[in-house]
């Protein structure tokens, strides 16, 4: 039986995506004004963001695996 789960993760991902792109823009207005350590706030946040939507784009991966499969990717 298919879940959704495969696409809950791809979504999420877009929305980290989203997210790390405004605080890149954020910490790009920043920069520009001379605000470094807000800049460097922003972009931390932007690059966590970034780590959060590789990780749903590797359990959506795994799902279309299992989908695909009938199996787990797990050895």
């Amino acid at each position: 039986m298919a879940t959704h789960k495969g696409a809950d993760h791809h979504k999420k991902a877009a929305e980290h995506h989203d997210l790390a792109a405004k605080h890149h823009r954020e910490a790009a207005k920043h920069h520009e004004a001379g605000s470094h350590e807000k800049a460097a706030h922003h972009s931390q946040i932007a690059a966590g963001h970034g780590l959060q939507a590789a990780h749903h784009n590797e359990e959506a991966t795994k799902h279309h695996a299992e989908e695909h499969t009938g199996k787990g990717t797990t050895a």
